[in-house]
């Protein structure tokens, strides 16, 4: 496995920011905001549905590399021949609100079928955030195994902060904080922290051990490009000068 160069430069730095667009986000003019706020706000790369249509459009957008979300194996492949550079299992908070949950089992199976599928390809793969810490580390351990090249935590979407301001954002990160602590004590693998993250929180994340974090709600629920690229810097200003442990890959 080849990662892109400039992935793999900012994950060993440990100043890795991943905006995402959305698993099920398909709304081409939503997703083309994201996708060039990322690349204005000075992003590392993008998550975008795996969908072959939105592939070429991002690519026509933005030189950063492109990564595509889906709980459906064979959708890598045709994103893949569409121009995406590597594959994330996971984001799966949207099926979490229709009552769809992922168990140890069903992400390491679509894990080793991916691999099948796309043996040379980047894969990140989402460690899920229902399960408990000890599981959640032993998961990620066999996925490394499987092949995942880069282990995603979660957990924000299920953290109900009961304090307001700083305090309330610390809260809500926590979760994904915690799993991204254990898990990259666990794995030698590039950690990625997601869910319920802020500027505030981006700095802990890279503290805990991850080498990079994942921003979704905190972008792509904003109502205007500008104000996206505005909270993209923000995020890539509060990254700037935090050392985290060093990850080769």
């Amino acid at each position: 496995m080849t990662m892109h160069h400039k992935l793999n430069e900012a994950l060993n730095q440990g100043r890795c920011l991943k905006v995402i667009s959305g698993l099920n986000n398909f709304d081409t003019q939503k997703v083309a905001a994201v996708v060039k706020a990322a690349s204005r706000g000075g992003a590392t790369f993008v998550d975008i549905a795996a969908c072959p249509d939105l592939v070429r459009l991002a690519r026509g957008l933005t030189d950063l590399p492109i990564c595509v979300s889906a709980v459906e194996p064979k959708q890598f492949v045709i994103a893949i021949q569409a121009g995406a550079d590597l594959i994330e299992i996971g984001n799966f908070d949207s099926f979490y609100a229709q009552g769809k949950w992922f168990d140890a089992s069903d992400v390491l199976a679509l894990t080793i079928e991916t691999r099948k599928l796309l043996p040379n390809i980047t894969l990140s793969v989402t460690v899920p955030h229902i399960l408990k810490l000890d599981q959640q580390v032993e998961l990620a351990a066999e996925l490394v195994k499987a092949g995942a090249d880069i282990i995603q935590t979660e957990g924000g979407t299920s953290s109900k902060p009961r304090s307001a301001g700083t305090l309330g954002l610390i809260e809500k990160a926590a979760p994904t904080l915690a799993a991204a602590y254990e898990i990259s004590r666990a794995v030698s693998v590039p950690v990625l922290c997601a869910s319920g993250l802020s500027s505030v929180t981006l700095p802990m994340a890279i503290a805990a051990g991850a080498a990079g974090v994942g921003v979704g709600s905190a972008i792509n629920q904003l109502d205007s490009e500008v104000a996206m690229v505005a909270a993209v810097r923000s995020l890539v200003e509060a990254l700037q000068g935090v050392k985290g442990k060093e990850v080769k890959v």
